[in-house]
């Protein structure tokens, strides 16, 4: 990309003083990098150096401004180019304008005038190209598979690869996983790895519309098709055009819903509400939902038809207690974006609180992992964040030990630290409370299988 702060403007001018006269007055501005030539082979042979702008006579001795022209854009398309002409020409043009040429301007008192505003407008839309090619850059690094999903375990290194595959076609992708694993994450990362990435993505959440609403919401409707439809208006298919559509929660979709999108996805058409036109469609599906689909079809809930064609490529993402050290991966990474956004000084996790998040089930997965982390974050004074600063206290004891395999010991250690988090790491209590000898949990806490408060371990220290 160029720099931004300055501009490069050739004029090809066989006229001295007049090319004299330019070069003077578009040097006023100092960001305006400014080459004079009077031929046009001399020009030709500094082409490769890709001018923002040319000012180009049309009646050169030993080119036409025409020839020219057609050489600039084959060369560097992306030059622009002002002619400049002694005759005013409406044929000639309006026949260079098609060509590729920016502006015509006639030589006369006015001319310079118009040149600078032309310049000037020019330089305005060079930038604004440039500008957005940058925020396209930053989006397609943004949803770079490893800079959207944070992790190393084997299980997310799969679905990399799963992703890629997926970005490289335009096969329909389901992606499964409980709540707060991501999927929405996954559908735009694949989007902006795609090569509909300068497309739209438009994403829809099935379960948050009324089911009377979601047909209209879909494919659009006409004026009047309903009380209240004061205007037409184009559904999500027709808004995603040749870009993705994003179907999160499809497993909440009625049924009798589902035949019509089952239809709209065949036919490659949609129709809009009150409306008897057929709209041709050209739109990448993505779906995704915590259910079971499968398990849906044997209940009847789910059309087993419609259940194949959004099948495609499968993509499950795995819940974060499956996901190993990727849960304090994932937590530094929120730790980070969270103190620089809020201005505070990094923070790292202490022993105690890593082992307390490495613990915890997180059935909310990676939603809930970023809310315990950006919690964390203002409640610890010091640069290190303590277990006592982790709200990853389940208030179903029985779900959250049951979704991950463990060894008795394991468990063993899990259900103590339990019981001391939710009586505030009241030792005897606990004690008391599970029929255990407090001297076994004062040396688990002495052997850090677990952990208290701060405030009590120099009385765990003793107690022994």
């Amino acid at each position: 990309m160029k720099n931004q702060k300055t501009f490069k403007v050739f004029i090809v001018e066989d006229d001295l003083w007049y090319s004299s006269m330019l070069e003077y007055y578009l040097s006023l501005n100092p960001d305006y990098v400014i080459q004079k030539f009077d031929t046009a082979q001399s020009f030709l042979s500094r082409l490769h150096e890709k001018p923002d702008v040319v000012t180009l006579d049309y009646s050169l001795p030993d080119m036409n401004g025409d020839k020219l022209l057609k050489q600039i854009k084959e060369t560097s398309p992306d030059t622009k180019v002002i002619i400049l002409s002694g005759q005013e020409n409406v044929k000639v043009a309006l026949d260079l304008l098609k060509k590729g040429a920016n502006d015509y301007i006639v030589k006369d008192e006015d001319a310079k005038d118009k040149l600078w505003n032309t310049i000037i407008n020019l330089r305005e839309n060079i930038e604004l190209k440039q500008e957005i090619e940058t925020l396209k850059e930053e989006v397609g690094r943004k949803y770079d598979f490893s800079n959207g999903i944070i992790g190393s375990s084997p299980v997310i290194q799969r679905v990399f690869s799963m992703m890629e595959k997926a970005a490289r076609t335009n096969i329909t992708v389901s992606v499964t996983g409980e709540t707060g694993t991501g999927k929405e994450l996954v559908a735009k990362s694949i989007h902006y790895n795609s090569p509909r990435k300068n497309l739209a993505f438009v994403a829809v959440n099935l379960a948050a519309i009324p089911r009377d609403l979601l047909e209209s919401e879909l494919f659009g409707h006409e004026k009047g098709a309903f009380t209240g439809a004061i205007a037409r208006r184009i559904g999500k298919f027709e808004e995603a055009s040749k870009g993705t559509l994003f179907l999160d929660e499809i497993g909440e979709m009625d049924i009798n819903m589902q035949a019509k999108l089952l239809r709209a996805l065949q036919e490659k058409e949609i129709v809009r509400v009150g409306s008897n036109e057929v709209v041709k469609i050209d739109v990448r599906i993505i779906v995704a939902t915590h259910r079971n689909l499968l398990e849906m079809v044997k209940s009847g809930t789910f059309r087993e038809d419609l259940y194949y064609r959004i099948l495609g490529l499968p993509i499950h993402l795995p819940p974060l207690r499956e996901r190993e050290n990727d849960v304090l991966i994932i937590a530094k990474h929120f730790m980070d974006n969270f103190c620089k956004e809020n201005a505070l000084p990094r923070k790292n996790l202490s022993t105690e609180a890593k082992k307390k998040l490495m613990g915890h089930a997180f059935p909310g997965n990676v939603r809930e992992l970023k809310s315990v982390i950006d919690l964390a974050c203002v409640m610890a004074e010091e640069k290190e964040i303590e277990a006592e600063h982790l709200n990853v206290v389940s208030q179903n004891m029985s779900s959250d030990f049951m979704l991950k395999e463990v060894t008795l010991k394991e468990f063993t250690i899990k259900f103590i630290q339990f019981y001391l988090d939710k009586y505030n790491y009241d030792v005897l209590k606990v004690a008391r409370k599970l029929d255990v000898g407090k001297s076994t949990i004062y040396r688990m806490i002495q052997n850090k299988e677990v952990f208290v408060n701060k405030k009590y371990s120099f009385e765990a220290s003793f107690m022994n």
